[in-house]
């Protein structure tokens, strides 16, 4: 199924699409394996894993959250719009394949969600120690993950894993060859960054089952296409040098206008707002004009879901 959005990958320049993440990131992971499953060839910046993030800020306004799709000077900031362009870019070989359809979308949702909190306390809180006092800092500033009161609710956490691994099993249970159905879809891909994630903390995708074993290295084999090294300045040149593309339509029953200065943040602990003049709006986006010194003219697109749209 396609996901029709305003976004045609055309621009007065080649447009490169670009994927700014780092390595051992989840959602970075999943979206390296929505590029392979699409065969979509696409450019690398590595960004840190923890804040400040100077190269991607210049485009985002602000926004440091890994992972962000670039194309030319539209960037798309968190998974879920970023899967909505791919479809809408390539939309064979599809994300929600049938049988399941679009129904794979309330999965990859859980498990971006509910299940993935458990996933960072099986991967990080088992052994605290393999990822540094930094990294614990940031966490605890953008995302609430104090350490503090983070660690004791580790074997919680463990254990609501287990769980929703044995959902996953179950739902393999039928020879299936992905949860999709015959092919791969957002749910395989999401649900497996997750099982991919608790191999920090030495769990092995047997442990859940041969099934999920079997199902994890058949999502494996999608690999991430073809793709070429770039650095965050070829990055931010590669925006200066394009327009936005796309026309955009602030829909009305929102209580904003085209025009408006808005700024967009997460509905997490994180302070991190984008500022700029609202340019899109409906209930699957928001599109946000801005203008940086160092990437020129940008539209920054979020989905509706998951972000707090106020008044600047």
């Amino acid at each position: 199924m396609a996901i029709s959005v305003s976004t045609p990958i055309t621009g007065v320049n080649m447009v490169e699409i670009i994927l700014h993440h780092y390595e051992n990131s989840p959602f970075g992971q999943a979206m390296r394996l929505a590029l392979g499953l699409k065969g979509i060839a696409w450019k690398s910046v590595l960004q840190p894993d923890i804040a400040p993030k100077p190269k991607l800020s210049a485009l985002t306004g602000g926004y440091e959250r890994i992972p962000v799709l670039q194309i030319g000077s539209d960037i798309y900031c968190d998974t879920a719009i970023i899967v909505d362009t791919l479809e809408a870019h390539k939309p064979e070989p599809s994300l929600y394949p049938d049988p399941l359809g679009f129904a794979g979308r309330l999965i990859a949702l859980w498990s971006g969600s509910s299940w993935f909190m458990p996933a960072v306390g099986t991967a990080l809180g088992t052994d605290p120690t393999i990822v540094s006092e930094e990294f614990w800092e940031d966490r605890a500033k953008r995302f609430g993950m104090d350490r503090q009161k983070f660690l004791p609710a580790v074997p919680h956490l463990v254990g609501q894993f287990s769980a929703g691994a044995a959902l996953v099993a179950e739902a393999l249970e039928d020879g299936r060859d992905f949860v999709s159905g015959s092919q791969p879809g957002h749910a395989d891909i999401m649900l497996y960054m997750n099982i991919r994630f608790v191999g920090f903390a030495g769990r092995k995708p047997a442990d859940f089952g041969n099934k999920v074993a079997a199902w994890y290295e058949r999502v494996d084999a999608l690999g991430y296409g073809e793709f070429e090294e770039w650095t965050g300045a070829q990055a931010i040149a590669h925006a200066q040098e394009n327009e936005p593309a796309g026309q955009h339509v602030v829909a009305e029953g929102f209580g904003f206008a085209a025009g408006d200065i808005v700024a967009v943040k997460t509905e997490t602990p994180d302070p991190a707002a984008v500022s700029g003049t609202l340019v899109g709006l409906d209930d699957r986006k928001i599109v946000i004009a801005r203008e940086d010194d160092r990437a020129g003219q940008v539209h920054v697109h979020f989905p509706r879901l998951g972000q707090i749209l106020m008044p600047a």
